[in-house]
């Protein structure tokens, strides 16, 4: 689900912030915590490393340090980033039949890869017992009276 700036905005509105340092924040969202460095542009939620933009999370420090969410927006979705995208002209290419392929290359054949997927995934674990989840792991026990 894609956030728009309206939606971050009224979701960060319910976020608790706490500073930590001055780049450092610690974000409570009803008993989760994240961690927000505006230093680095990290967001333990991992969302605003990823998109390049600030995360819910990170929006709220934005907002309780009264600092812009653009500044903290990769170039790629700024307007001049944008914009070059599209200087660069484009050239239609002519009717399938007037092109000039080389022979070489024509005549090549392209197979599809030797390899095969496997037929299974990955296997699943399967639930321990809860007694079994409580023994510590490497342990060793006695053969005989199996006293570890």
């Amino acid at each position: 689900m894609e956030f728009g700036a309206e939606q971050l905005e009224e979701s960060a509105t319910f976020l608790i912030v706490v500073p930590s340092t001055e780049y450092l924040h610690t974000v409570n969202d009803e008993g989760r915590h994240y961690t927000v460095s505006l230093l680095e542009k990290k967001c333990s939620c991992g969302r605003f490393q990823i998109d390049e933009l600030p995360c819910p999370n990170t929006w709220a420090v934005l907002k309780s340090k009264f600092q812009m969410p653009e500044d903290y927006c990769s170039d790629y979705y700024k307007p001049k980033s944008v914009v070059m995208t599209y200087e660069v002209l484009v050239y239609l290419l002519t009717d399938r039949k007037e092109w000039n392929i080389p022979a070489h290359v024509e005549n090549e054949v392209v197979l599809p890869p030797k390899w095969k997927r496997p037929p299974a995934g990955p296997k699943k674990k399967h639930n321990k017992p809860f007694i079994e989840l409580l023994q510590k792991k490497n342990q060793h026990s006695c053969s005989i009276c199996g006293l570890v």
